[in-house]
């Protein structure tokens, strides 16, 4: 008996390679995605607004990004003895007004600046369900009452509008740049577990429309990976919501089959061995089997070094 569902990812007409710079934006299924990129040596910059859900939010922070805004006073308030934006999440909150817009500005800088040389844009959507505040979309509520905010399911022809314009500019920007879209397999069931699959199929749905629309953007199937491929509660943490890290460790192996070049697929074998040695544990160093292993680690990163100049 068959405890997954086998699926082939197809091949992306255009793939990545580990020597260019990408940018990430979206839920913290594009953490995840982020932090295995930084590990395996790529130029990846994650989420300049902290942690995204729905697609309005994330189509703000790349428009604040490509025009580098500067957040002014009137940009934030104050909330339970912290400054606070709507646009952000509450790792930028800080007790004093200038350190918070600090923290914001050069974010936004820093992104800015990594935008200009990357060439692959790589959005995660996580809820097509938003919140507004005297009619503008938020990115987080930061503790405040729930009676303040309208709770909506945002449409397929928002989510494609918001983004067809925002694609738009940033073609006109970066003429060259590609985007990789992906669905969020975690399930947001504060929403309710018929309204979660409500918003995912309103997500892939929108998704698809953009990529109909615009041929340099691409899909990676991360939802049906995991909650089709997989769909055991076994590939979930204790919460049966979030993918545990052997359902994570798949996606990525997934990720480097269709999305990367040979180059890199062949430079991520190499570098996956001397990750492990490195993070190899010697309790006792100065033993000559210790220092020759080290010796040996030494010598296989050069090696990798030389045969990969960008490494």
């Amino acid at each position: 008996m068959n405890f997954v569902l086998p699926f082939t990812v197809k091949k992306m007409p255009q793939t990545i390679s580990v020597r260019q710079p990408l940018l990430l934006l979206g839920s913290c299924f594009a953490e995840e995605i982020g932090a295995r990129l930084r590990l395996h040596q790529f130029k990846a910059l994650c989420n300049p607004h902290g942690i995204l859900y729905n697609p309005v939010s994330i189509a703000h922070s790349l428009h604040e990004v490509l025009f580098r805004k500067e957040y002014q006073q009137s940009d934030v308030f104050l909330q339970e003895d912290l400054w606070c934006s709507f646009s952000h999440h509450g790792q930028f909150s800080h007790p004093r007004q200038a350190d918070c817009l600090q923290h914001i500005n050069h974010s936004i800088f820093q992104a800015h600046q990594h935008l200009q040389s990357a060439e692959w844009l790589v959005v995660t959507f996580g809820s097509a369900f938003a919140y507004t505040h005297q009619g503008r979309v938020v990115a987080n509520c930061h503790k405040i009452p729930s009676r303040q905010f309208i709770k909506k399911l945002l449409s397929k022809e928002e989510i494609v509008s918001v983004w067809q314009q925002q694609l738009g500019l940033l073609q006109q920007q970066l003429p060259n740049i590609k985007v990789l879209f992906t669905v969020s397999p975690v399930r947001y069931l504060r929403d309710g577990l018929a309204e979660n699959n409500r918003s995912k199929g309103i997500l892939i749905d929108a998704v698809h429309s953009l990529i109909e629309q615009n041929p340099f953007c691409f899909y990676f199937p991360s939802y049906e990976i995991v909650i089709d491929e997989l769909r055991d509660y076994r590939f979930f943490k204790e919460d049966g919501l979030h993918p545990n890290e052997l359902a994570l460790n798949y996606v990525w192996k997934k990720w480097m089959e269709a999305c990367f070049d040979e180059e890199t697929q062949q430079f991520l074998r190499e570098y996956e061995s001397l990750l492990k040695n490195k993070q190899h544990k010697l309790l006792h160093l100065h033993t000559p089997s210790a220092q020759a292993f080290l010796t040996q680690v030494a010598q296989q990163e050069a090696r990798l070094k030389k045969k990969y100049p960008f490494f």
